[in-house]
């Protein structure tokens, strides 16, 4: 058995370091669940709703890091699965037009900062340029967007509530 750790999983790890990422999670915004290479599961906070979590469980894909953009997935964490679509946040127009279960079988969010959604949209370069993966700061781009996403009035709570 190798001990070797792979270039794309040290960066990985430096970043899971780093201020950027620990001070988000020292407030509460998300928190670092396990890194099961190439996956790392993180929970990110929701605003309190009736009938919902107070967090939702990720699981990022994050093989070529950072160069090659993560790929995200709604995960349920207690049962170490894809999140049932019937338990994925929801909203009155832009939380879902993210968490859309229809788009790639519910394999990724349908944000510009996603490996599998960025493919095919040309337009969201300049669209979307703030909400690009950014290989300066990785994964951190994506969580803060999802945080936002899970804590802004648009965002009702729980499918199935």
């Amino acid at each position: 058995m190798s001990d070797l750790v792979l270039p794309d999983q040290r960066l990985l790890e430096q970043d899971l370091a780093k201020p950027e990422f620990r001070c988000p999670s020292i407030e509460g915004r998300w928190r670092l669940m396990a890194v099961r290479w190439p996956h790392v599961l993180i929970a990110v906070s929701a605003a309190p709703r009736l009938n919902s979590p107070p967090e939702y469980g990720f699981r990022f894909q994050c093989l070529g890091y950072r160069q090659t953009p993560a790929t995200c997935q709604p995960w349920d964490l207690e049962n170490n699965c894809p999140l049932p679509f019937a338990r994925w946040p929801m909203g009155k127009s832009i939380v879902p037009s993210v968490f859309r279960p229809t788009w790639k079988n519910g394999e990724c969010l349908y944000l510009p900062c996603d490996r599998m959604s960025i493919e095919g949209h040309p337009k969201w370069v300049t669209e979307h340029a703030g909400r690009l993966w950014d290989t300066c700061r990785g994964l951190i781009c994506y969580l803060e967007q999802l945080h936002e996403l899970l804590n802004q009035a648009d965002y009702s709570g729980t499918t199935g509530s």
